[in-house]
């Protein structure tokens, strides 16, 4: 496949656009042959009709060939000299010239590849996120790639972009994060291949558009597609429509979320910690359940103690409190002795606890407390 075929054609371009990277690789390669050929053909010339040893015949050929001419060596005889002509300044020159112009033109289009994302990156343990936000996008890019970056698992790890969005190059935003990308579309094979799904480590499907539940039936055929590839148990894959994900899901997927573009971390913690991203997007939703606060006074009451009255009163499960002065801290250690004037409980949406159950469950359980201790 040509290499023109992926480049827009806002101008004319030079040549190397035009060849592939293998061809203009063998060009190279011929051509230092050749020139090496020709190099090994003139120092034994000259060892022979000169009688120069092996050092100095390479001394003469290679500064003739590079045009440097010391002058503190040179054909004497006229056999030597017609030779040098014949193999230097006709064909050695020459081609030394055609070399350094074919490694220019590899150079170029290897860049051109890299930039318009055509260049195979031969990737081992990466991270690939296929699609893009229809929104947006950049934004969304960088604080999901640095929430990624911010987790010690993941902080060396390659990350690579497979989308149709970027066909000038990534931004510098991104570029800067070390994210390298492929312009493809995981609705087909060969792209997610050039993106090297199958040996990826983790793999993130986004919505192409996260308000329309159209994009779902975009989803599902990539998930097929990695399900067919054995890769579901590593993908996580968002569905707009809560009715798709059940469909998803049966298709072994790793995690299936609703699209929260302005919270990346939740993808994070789907791939980090697998489970607790069902939490979150709760505590978004309030589908299932979600915190709640409930003023509470409390005197140097052991944060162990709280849960467990809680706990066992089935009203919810303490997460924070709030101290005298209304700063919030979350998740204390057990035997911290606590002055709150609020608690912040996860509790049930379809069974949510009164005031009075939240003092209720208190007075018993420290009652029983007391009444152990005597």
């Amino acid at each position: 496949m040509k290499l023109r075929r992926f480049i827009p054609r806002k101008k004319p371009l030079g040549h190397a656009y035009y060849l592939t990277d293998k061809r203009l690789l063998r060009n190279l390669r011929k051509t230092a042959l050749t020139l090496l050929s020709l190099i090994a053909l003139h120092v034994l010339a000259m060892m022979w009709l000169e009688n120069l040893g092996v050092w100095q015949a390479l001394w003469l050929t290679m500064t003739t060939v590079s045009t440097v001419g010391y002058g503190d060596l040179s054909a004497k005889t006229e056999a030597g000299q017609l030779a040098t002509v014949l193999l230097m300044f006709v064909s050695g020159i020459t081609l030394l010239t055609l070399l350094i112009r074919d490694y220019v033109d590899y150079r170029l289009a290897r860049s051109e590849r890299i930039r318009t994302g055509y260049w195979d990156w031969n990737m081992i343990d990466h991270i690939v996120i296929v699609n893009a936000p229809k929104y947006n996008r950049e934004l969304f890019f960088v604080r999901l790639i640095s929430q990624l970056r911010e987790d010690k698992e993941f902080v060396q790890v390659p990350i690579l972009l497979l989308n149709m969005d970027f066909p000038e190059g990534l931004p510098n935003s991104l570029r800067e994060l070390g994210v390298v990308h492929v312009t493809g579309n995981a609705l087909n094979d060969q792209d997610l291949s050039r993106a090297y799904v199958q040996v990826a480590k983790h793999v993130i499907v986004l919505a192409r558009d996260e308000y329309s539940s159209e994009s779902d039936s975009i989803s599902f055929d990539i998930a097929y597609r990695l399900h067919k590839m054995h890769l579901g148990f590593k993908t996580v894959i968002e569905a707009v429509d809560d009715a798709n994900r059940e469909r998803l899901r049966g298709l072994g997927m790793k995690s299936v979320l609703r699209p929260v573009r302005s919270y990346p971390e939740i993808l994070v913690r789907a791939i980090d910690a697998p489970g607790s991203e069902v939490i979150i997007e709760d505590m978004f939703t309030r589908t299932d359940d979600h915190p709640e606060r409930y003023p509470i006074w409390l005197e140097g009451e052991r944060w162990a103690d709280v849960v467990t009255a809680m706990v066992q009163a089935n009203v919810g499960l303490p997460m924070a409190y709030v101290g005298k002065e209304g700063d919030v801290h979350v998740n204390p250690v057990g035997d911290e002795h606590i002055h709150a004037q609020s608690i912040i409980m996860l509790v049930k949406s379809d069974r949510l606890p009164s005031q009075h159950q939240v003092e209720l469950a208190f007075e018993q359980y420290f009652r029983k407390q007391i009444q152990n201790i005597k």
